[in-house]
């Protein structure tokens, strides 16, 4: 272990060595600027000392507990200006919560799941604005416990759309979120379906589903 500490110092001095001097026999004192003109460490230095500072800064921070939400899986979407998320737990019940959150940094839950026994918890997804109101899905709860797609206003009435029934005909436990199609919800379950291993189906936004594809599984097919 020695020998390899050594070593590792050695070829640590010689790459000080060789910036400072060039390792190997170069003429020069250190940090001489070739006849080209200065170096490029010394550029780089100099563009990032001139470099205009960041505008990052944090707009809120998750009290969590009863009253926030906690931990924020999702992105945002812009709604007329103010900004909508979940949070995959926190809130009243511990469940997970639907916020609205101005440019500003003012926060505000809008629903803290659940609310009743339909409804569904722990929304991993974002939202989907369509016309003003938002759609998204639970990863579980609703009434057999495989999941939920929901509908909320942005002043928080919360619908429960759909609860996933589970296999083998339907699917359960929706990770991800939902897109829209010429007014159709589209998504996928990472479970359920006829081979157990997932389907996409399409929701209408009054709550109609149908499976359109269950994952087989195995070489042939994803799970």
């Amino acid at each position: 272990m020695k020998m390899i500490s050594d070593f590792t110092h050695v070829l640590s001095a010689c790459a000080v060595a060789a910036m400072l001097a060039g390792c190997g026999g170069g003429s020069g004192g250190p940090l001489s600027p070739p006849p080209a003109g200065p170096s490029t460490a010394l550029r780089v230095t100099t563009a990032e000392q001139t470099r205009p500072s960041h505008r990052y800064h944090v707009l809120y921070s998750f009290k969590g507990g009863s009253e926030d939400g906690e931990y924020p899986e999702a992105g945002l979407i812009n709604v007329k200006g103010t900004l909508y998320g979940t949070t995959y737990e926190g809130g009243a019940n511990g469940d997970g919560t639907v916020f609205k959150i101005t440019t500003s940094g003012t926060e505000t839950v809008l629903h803290n799941f659940p609310t009743g026994s339909r409804d569904g918890y722990f929304p991993y997804a974002g939202l989907l604005d369509i016309k003003g109101t938002l759609y998204s899905t639970t990863y579980t709860g609703g009434e057999n416990y495989f999941g939920t797609v929901f509908s909320i206003t942005t002043s928080g009435a919360e619908t429960v759309l759909y609860s996933f029934k589970g296999a083998p005909g339907d699917g359960l436990f929706p990770y991800a979120g939902l897109l829209n199609a010429k007014g159709t919800l589209y998504g996928a379950t990472y479970e359920g379906g006829a081979n157990y291993d997932g389907t996409v189906f399409s929701i209408t936004t009054s709550g109609a589903e149908t499976v359109l594809y269950s994952f087989k599984g195995g070489s042939g097919d994803g799970e």
